[in-house]
């Protein structure tokens, strides 16, 4: 698990962040970038000692100075929850790459990297052809 997408799945969920100056703010996550910058909205600050408290509609808070992160259990578990089925869809995918999910109904038929080919125009095909015309005119 990432925590840059722990943070995209806890978009609107309440959270705690505490810096590394010691002050914390309590809010709800709105957006989050690749550098872990995030936007709280309805914020409560904390101060270091915890005797001021400040509330503010929503804030900005820098990656770099983020000390910890608190998230809900929920949000957690969604995100093992989305990392489970993207790696079941990853192995699926594998073995369709690798040929197994691409085998022929017909078990004369070709199949291979460029896929299953059409009867038209293959060798079998015009063979049997051959066979069953020559079969006519021998009558």
């Amino acid at each position: 698990m990432l925590p840059l997408s722990l943070l995209k799945t806890a978009q609107s969920h309440p959270m705690l962040v505490e810096l590394k100056n010691g002050e914390t703010y309590n809010g709800h996550l709105v957006s989050c970038d690749s550098w872990m910058n995030i936007n709280l909205r309805d914020v409560i600050c904390t101060s270091k000692d915890g005797d001021r408290f400040w509330r503010m509609p929503e804030c900005y808070i820098r990656g770099s100075t983020i000390k910890y992160l608190r998230i809900p259990d929920e949000v957690i578990d969604m995100v093992k929850e989305d990392s489970q089925a993207k790696s079941r869809n990853r192995i699926e995918m594998s073995k369709n790459r690798n040929g197994s999910g691409n085998l022929p109904q017909n078990p004369n038929q070709r199949v291979g990297r460029g896929g299953a080919r059409n009867n038209i125009g293959s060798r079998n095909n015009l063979g049997n052809r051959q066979l069953i015309q020559g079969s006519k005119n021998r009558k």
